[in-house]
């Protein structure tokens, strides 16, 4: 059983195909939850609540976090089909 419960930031950028600045972004700003054990290291659980909480949401800028709008949602908000 290798089942891993924690990892890296370059680990987690790579799952999440981001750059470890990025997620050291993320974790600076309170999004991503992180544990320093001699490096910081992400649980495993903490990234799932992460992607779960965060989802539908664009978060590109940190400092204006907004829900992702489709164009669909736009024409049916403004009455277009």
């Amino acid at each position: 059983m290798n089942e891993r419960l924690i990892y890296t930031v370059q680990e987690v950028a790579s799952i999440l195909h981001s750059s470890p600045n990025y997620i050291y972004d993320l974790i600076n700003a309170g999004y991503l939850p992180a544990i320093k054990l001699g490096s910081l290291r992400v649980l495993k659980t903490s990234l799932e609540r992460f992607l779960i909480q965060n989802e539908g949401k664009d978060l590109s800028d940190l400092n204006n976090v907004k829900k992702i709008v489709t164009t669909i949602e736009v024409e049916v908000k403004h009455g277009r089909s």
